[in-house]
């Protein structure tokens, strides 16, 4: 018996198509076109969310004893500058373990769809050392892997506004028409 091999496939189509496809009663509803992505407004939002902004949060060390807590980490950023293609200028005040400096790094930021990711590969930061990591940021919270030599592990934490810089109020001289 001889089998046509075209027929054989049409068959199968038709039974994959008919098992596969939807009750002819159930409504089929064309999926939308996905949203054109304005990444020159994604740009602008991201310089004014990262201006200002406090990365407070924690870290973990892989390998460390589940037992033992994260460490505190705390970045300022002053300002955010884009430069040329994916590389953004950002001012820092970088703080964790017994680490406090103020630093300019040139970073690469990536976008996944509408989601910028901080990209570092073995990027050298004086004086803290040599850093690979992923960091994503969404809305008021970051998340990410970092790796510094042969230490690695996780960071996560909120952004929130830094806070205005006042004047000493144990500075102000007291003002000497004030009522008593």
């Amino acid at each position: 018996m001889l089998i046509n091999r075209s027929a054989l496939l049409g068959g199968l189509l038709c039974l994959l198509a008919a098992v596969c496809s939807p009750a002819a009663d159930t409504p089929v509803t064309p999926s939308s076109p996905p949203t054109a992505i304005d990444q020159a407004a994604l740009e602008k939002q991201l310089a004014k969310t990262l201006t200002g902004a406090v990365f407070a949060g924690n870290y973990s060390v892989a390998g460390q004893s589940i037992d033992k807590p994260p460490h505190m980490e705390k970045y300022t950023v002053s300002r955010a500058t884009k430069l040329k293609g994916d590389f953004w200028l950002l001012e820092a005040r970088v703080q964790y373990g017994k680490k406090d400096v103020t630093v300019p790094m040139t970073l690469e930021i990536k976008w996944a769809g509408d989601t910028p990711v901080i990209t570092l590969t073995d990027l050298a930061i004086p004086p803290l050392g040599t850093f690979t990591s992923r960091v994503m940021i969404y809305g008021d919270r970051y998340a990410g892997t970092w790796q510094h030599d042969q230490n690695g592990g996780h960071l996560w934490g909120r952004i929130e506004r830094a806070a205005a810089e006042t004047p000493d109020a144990s500075k102000a001289k007291p003002n000497a028409g004030a009522p008593k």
